[in-house]
């Protein structure tokens, strides 16, 4: 027996902040997709809609971001402590206790959230610390992130007011790079390093809108798929130029990709990985 998903006007809501489309266009997708969120964005792309693609952004509502790096450099650590309202986020108590708490998992070197959380502080668990802040305040609060890299360098960045935070992980020390490359990944939001190490499910999810795009468009009626898989990759390509970190203009000197910047620095200089992680 089939059943019906109930579409709230929330669900809409959500969808329309989230990609911009209009109210009857974010219900429709929603119907169509049985209320599945992520689907209904692809939905709604298929249709030539200019909304934003799924990104590896780690999300949360309101809180505090942190980027830090270990003393030598070695080891770089993002955690958000999340909370209900801007109200707390922006006050000076409350970023100071984020702060404390991204100084013990770069003092005890913590792998995970989960780890972050029996970390003692004076003597008292983060997890304890939290629960303490969360009557004091009345709101709901925890690690709602946590990232983690390791390179033989690692620069750090927080961008505005605690709102978002950048690792990047480089192959050798160069900190005036680190911080340009943090700053790029923070006003660009690449997808990946370079087009090798865009995950395959997103490389597959790209070519499948732009196919199913494509095809809707009248002007490509009666054409062979081959000459539609050849467009197709050749979008694609177009796609990883803006959406991969080091084939992207350098945004300090639009003349340059990121990758010949470094190049500028040190031939040998290269990107490991980075993480970035922002408010939503």
């Amino acid at each position: 027996m089939s059943t019906t998903t109930t579409i709230t006007a929330a669900d809409i809501n959500k969808l329309r902040q989230a990609t911009g489309a209009g109210m009857m266009d974010c219900r429709k997708a929603l119907t169509e997709t049985n209320g599945d969120f992520e689907a209904a964005i692809d939905w709604l792309r298929k249709q030539g809609q200019k909304v934003a693609a799924k990104r590896s952004d780690r999300e949360a509502k309101e809180g505090v971001i942190i980027a830090k790096t270990s003393a030598d450099h070695k080891t770089g650590f993002v955690v958000c402590i999340s909370c209900e309202t801007d109200f707390v986020s922006k006050n000076a108590d409350f970023v100071a206790f984020a702060q404390s708490i991204a100084d013990a998992a770069v003092a005890n070197n913590v792998k995970s959230a989960e780890e972050l959380n029996e970390v003692s502080i004076n003597g008292a668990k983060v997890a304890d610390l939290i629960n303490d802040k969360l009557a004091a305040i009345g709101e709901k609060i925890g690690v709602a992130k946590f990232e983690r890299i390791e390179a033989p360098y690692v620069a750090s960045y927080i961008h505005g007011a605690y709102r978002m935070g950048v690792l990047v992980g480089l192959s050798a020390a160069a900190e005036e790079a680190g911080k340009d490359v943090a700053m790029q990944i923070a006003a660009m939001n690449p997808v990946a390093v370079d087009a090798a190490s865009v995950p395959a499910e997103t490389v597959e999810r790209e070519r499948a809108i732009v196919v199913e795009t494509m095809k809707a468009d009248p002007k490509m009626a009666g054409k062979p798929e081959e000459m539609i898989a050849k467009i197709a990759e050749g979008k694609l390509n177009a796609f990883f130029k803006e959406q991969t970190l080091l084939a992207q203009a350098f945004v300090k000197d639009a003349g340059q990709t990121v990758e010949a910047y470094l190049k500028s620095v040190n031939p040998e200089l290269k990107v490991t990985e980075f993480k970035r992680v922002a408010l939503g």
